[in-house]
């Protein structure tokens, strides 16, 4: 069962689309009055912008933390179609984090979010292309937060990331803490931190987890944007 969603002035919401090469991915952006920043979900394999745990999160932050929000696919229709049996792109993290780097140079353009800070939130895999993204254009991402994540999969380029980065893992998740501490030390050119959620499992569907989540979030996103 879910959290239920906090009540936040929605603001303006719209449905937007990004040219990604061949592909156009589908997003969704809610810019709330008075936005200080903005954040881009990046979702885990086999998911979708349709993310329940992400929008909730997503909800929160438009509420404590007063962001805009960009929950965005990172597959195209087709290609989820492709994926969903052969599993061809949700581990290709180049392609993925060319994806959301699409997505951050999307909002430095656009005219309703061009001027606020960024930051990025990444799920899963999603994590390891949301740091991808922050190592290509450390002028516009100003801070991270990956949420049961997979960092070692951007090993290469988590030297290069200069955003403050928060990782969060639940404490019953043993092999992605291990990982999670892995990919801190390899962070050494800006701030890293690592919190553990206990009694969380890998997707935090333990009543109060996700809450503590999203309050984490919040916090990190109000300190940095």
């Amino acid at each position: 069962m879910q959290p239920e969603t906090s009540q936040y002035p929605t603001g303006s919401s719209k449905t937007i689309k990004i040219q990604c090469g061949h592909a156009a991915l589908g997003g969704d952006l809610t810019v709330p009055e008075e936005a200080r920043g903005l954040v881009v979900f990046a979702h885990g394999s086999g998911s979708s912008r349709y993310s329940s745990r992400n929008r909730y999160v997503a909800s929160e932050l438009r509420a404590h933390a007063r962001v805009a929000t960009l929950l965005m696919d990172l597959l195209s229709e087709q290609e989820e179609g492709v994926d969903e049996w052969s599993r061809e792109y949700r581990f290709d993290i180049d392609l993925l984090g060319e994806r959301v780097v699409r997505a951050v140079d999307w909002s430095a353009s656009n005219p309703s979010t061009r001027d606020l800070s960024l930051g990025l939130f990444g799920a899963s895999t999603g994590a390891a292309a949301a740091l991808v993204a922050a190592a290509r254009r450390v002028e516009h991402v100003h801070a991270v937060v990956s949420r049961g994540g997979r960092p070692d999969l951007a090993a290469a380029s988590l030297a290069s990331v200069r955003a403050p980065t928060l990782l969060v893992v639940g404490a019953n998740d043993t092999t992605v803490i291990g990982l999670n501490l892995a990919a801190k030390r390899k962070i050494v050119s800006a701030q890293c931190r690592l919190e553990i959620v206990e009694g969380a499992t890998h997707l935090f569907e333990e009543p109060g987890t996700l809450e503590q989540v999203a309050k984490l979030a919040s916090t990190w996103f109000d300190r940095y944007l």
